[in-house]
Order: C-alpha cells, then sequence, then structure tokens
C-alpha cells in the first residue's frame, strides 16, 4: 500500500522541529507507527518531521536522582542500558517482549508513548514507574506526570506544537522491585493483557494495565488493597478482585470482554507473586 503525498522535513534541533509542526505536520521518529498507518491512509499528514538526527533527544542518563531517557531512545538501547537494568528492569522485560527485532532496534519510547496505543507495553510501563513526561513546544517546556498523560483512545495531554524530549523517573530506594506480565498477540506481539507493577521498599505498589481497555490506566483500588501491606494469598486475592472494578473492558476479535479481563486477572495474580 502507498501512503498519500506529504513533504519531508529533517530536521536538527527541538527548536527547528516544533517550527516545522505548523500547518499539521507529523513527528517521525522511528516510525513504525505512524508509516503503517499513512499506508493504510488512516492518517495523512501534509508533512513528515524528522526527529532523528537530534542529539538533544538521544542517550540515557542519570541526573537529580533520576533516570532520564531521551525520547529517540530506541527500544534495544534501553533494554541493554545499566541504568535502567539496574533501576527499572521491568522496562528492559517490557521491551523484549515488543514487536521484533528490527523493531526494537528502530522503534522508540518516545514514539510509542505519544501514539498511546492501547495495546502498547510503554505506556503501562511508564505509568507503573510514576514517570513524567517532558515536552517542548512552542510555549516552553513543562513535565506531565503520567498519569495525567494518557487521556483516552490514541490521545495524549500533549498539544498539537509539543513533542516530547524526554521520560524521567525518579530512582527508586534499594528494595524496590518490578515486573511485567504480557499476553501478546502472537503476530504483532501487542499486548492483549499486560500487567506492570512496581513495588517499593516501602509497601507502595504500582499496578497499570494495557491491552485491557481503551486506554492504559493503573488499578487504583487494587492499589490500595496491597499498598503497605504483605502480599499473601487473601491480599491478592482481594487485589485481584477489586481491579477492573468501574472499568470498561475491550471486546474484539482477539478477545471477548470476559476472556479479556480473566485474563487481566490472571496476570495481575502472576505479577503480584513475582514482586512478593
Amino acid at each position: 500500500m502507498i501512503p498519500a503525498a506529504f513533504d519531508y522535513q529533517k530536521v536538527r534541533t527541538v527548536e527547528e522541529a516544533i517550527a516545522a509542526l505548523a500547518g499539521g505536520g507529523k513527528i517521525l521518529a522511528g516510525g513504525h507507527s505512524l508509516i503503517p498507518a499513512m499506508k493504510l491512509r488512516l492518517n495523512r499528514p501534509p508533512k513528515l518531521v524528522d526527529i532523528a538526527g537530534i542529539s538533544d533527544l538521544k542517550g540515557i542518563k542519570e541526573e537529580d536522582r533520576e533516570i532520564v531517557i531521551g525520547a529517540t531512545a530506541t527500544h534495544a538501547e534501553i533494554a541493554n542500558d545499566k541504568h535502567i537494568k539496574d533501576n527499572f528492569p521491568f522496562f528492559a522485560e517490557g521491551t523484549a517482549l515488543i514487536g521484533d527485532m528490527q523493531v526494537r532496534n528502530h522503534g522508540t519510547i518516545g514514539g510509542s508513548i505519544a501514539h498511546a496505543d492501547p495495546a502498547a507495553d510503554w505506556p503501562a510501563l511508564v505509568l507503573a514507574a510514576d514517570a513524567v513526561i517532558e515536552v517542548q513546544g512552542s510555549k516552553g517546556k513543562r513535565r506531565i506526570k503520567s498519569t495525567d498523560f494518557f487521556t483516552g483512545l490514541f490521545s495524549t495531554a500533549l498539544e498539537d506544537d509539543e513533542i516530547i524530549t524526554a521520560i524521567r523517573i525518579p530512582v527508586p530506594s534499594n528494595g524496590a522491585k518490578t515486573t511485567y506480565q504480557k499476553f501478546a498477540q502472537p503476530a504483532s506481539r501487542f499486548a492483549i493483557v499486560g500487567c506492570a507493577v512496581m513495588r517499593f521498599a516501602d509497601g507502595k505498589t504500582n499496578i497499570a494495565f494495557t491491552g485491557v481497555s481503551e486506554n492504559v490506566f493503573r488499578a487504583g483500588r487494587a492499589e490500595k488493597v496491597v499498598s503497605g501491606n504483605p502480599l499473601n494469598d487473601a491480599s491478592i486475592a482481594a487485589a485481584v478482585g477489586a481491579a477492573l472494578q468501574g472499568v470498561s473492558i475491550l471486546s474484539d476479535h482477539y478477545a471477548s470482554e470476559e476472556y479479556r479481563s480473566h485474563l487481566a486477572k490472571v496476570y495481575l495474580k502472576k505479577a503480584l507473586l513475582a514482586v512478593g
């Protein structure tokens, strides 16, 4: 399939990228979400703004007790980074489950988060890690809590002229445990159900789901059950029972509402046992 005609501009700075977005341009980073949509003509941007060459958007570092991941860091770079392995091992687990080798080598964390696919892995992972999304637009820079960033189906809090520049995650104290449990669609490897859990040394527990509803979400009711309490059969069962209360469950040709709900509960139990 062939996309509709479009202009192409390769930029070297964030400011140049923001200026180039005027008139309805779309950011091109890894391209693994945007290009297929363009080939299907589900998306017809008049211009692609290629940010792959912006050096300020690359790399992973520790800064002010935060791990800072550049928006164009690839899945493979994140999976192999020592800062990530030491502090957020479920990021490495999650990236190993994304697509195939080509996708992992070229796809970017910023692109995945901005696209906000309801079955993508990164949104759940950054939610569970209490990440903050750093963005920049014509009005300057701002930081958005991940809990405020994902607003609906393929929808985020980004303004039209803003781009993600980095993902910032507070370094947890020693003793934190993480896991990402995923039931994947075998062809696309998107999550039919994905559950990311981060349990801090003080017992605070973050639980995030992807693939279950029309957008990624934190399971607040389940978090309240287990945060600060021992993880045992009784507390895990109570968390599993509470997790999906009030959640609208997806039903599609991959999984019915009933089956997807069952899977979510099974994978939450697996996740809590993994960090217990």
